[in-house]
């Protein structure tokens, strides 16, 4: 690395880890903080600090949030009835962007993957395993990535739920919208056809 203050050196370096940040990147974002005025780089000091005191986790599904239970799991609106399983917090998105689901969430924070000494111990599977005694759940839907860590995580969660007289269904996979068939890998297109549905 190139000979910089040592305040600048360090901050490139606690910038180069956060994830997708390399070097450059890292660069050229502890010199953007430079440029910018004192309030707003303290402003940004001040946001990380706020967010790191006041977010945990949700009691119940393990989401991010500022208030416990969080506003999915309070929210009367929602289904209590169908719980939608996913491997991280920011996976909520991309199932809240369809606008098609109005049930609950249920955060695992990872995926099983042996080699990285993740087992079932790691994840929040006891807790949804609990919250399944009320009674009142009848479906869970695992959202977990088509990964094969994702996939082996699916697997164990039906193998869990399934005798419990729990309905549990697996998001649909294969081929993205918009993309063009040549570039289908073969998993990617069996799951496709594994999926397809009567039109």
């Amino acid at each position: 690395m190139p000979d910089f203050a040592a305040p600048i050196a360090r901050l490139v370096d606690e910038l180069k880890r956060l994830p997708g940040i390399g070097q450059k990147t890292a660069q050229r974002l502890a010199f953007h903080i430079l440029r910018v005025s004192r309030e707003d780089a303290l402003s940004l000091a001040e946001a990380i600090r706020e967010a790191k005191e006041n977010i945990r986790e949700c009691s119940v599904c393990n989401n991010i949030t500022d208030a416990d239970p969080c506003l999915y799991c309070t929210n009367p609106a929602r289904s209590q009835k169908t719980i939608c399983v996913i491997e991280d917090a920011h996976n909520i998105l991309s199932v809240e962007k369809t606008r098609q689901y109005n049930g609950v969430y249920h955060i695992l924070g990872g995926a099983l993957s042996p080699l990285s000494g993740i087992g079932p111990e790691q994840l929040k599977i006891k807790s949804l395993i609990e919250r399944l005694k009320g009674g009142t759940v009848e479906e869970i839907i695992v959202a977990t990535s088509p990964t094969t860590e994702g996939e082996a995580t699916a697997v164990y969660i039906s193998r869990l739920i399934k005798p419990l007289g729990v309905r549990v269904t697996r998001i649909a996979m294969g081929i993205p919208v918009g993309s063009d068939l040549e570039y289908a890998d073969e998993v990617t297109m069996s799951k496709a056809m594994e999926g397809r549905r009567e039109i």
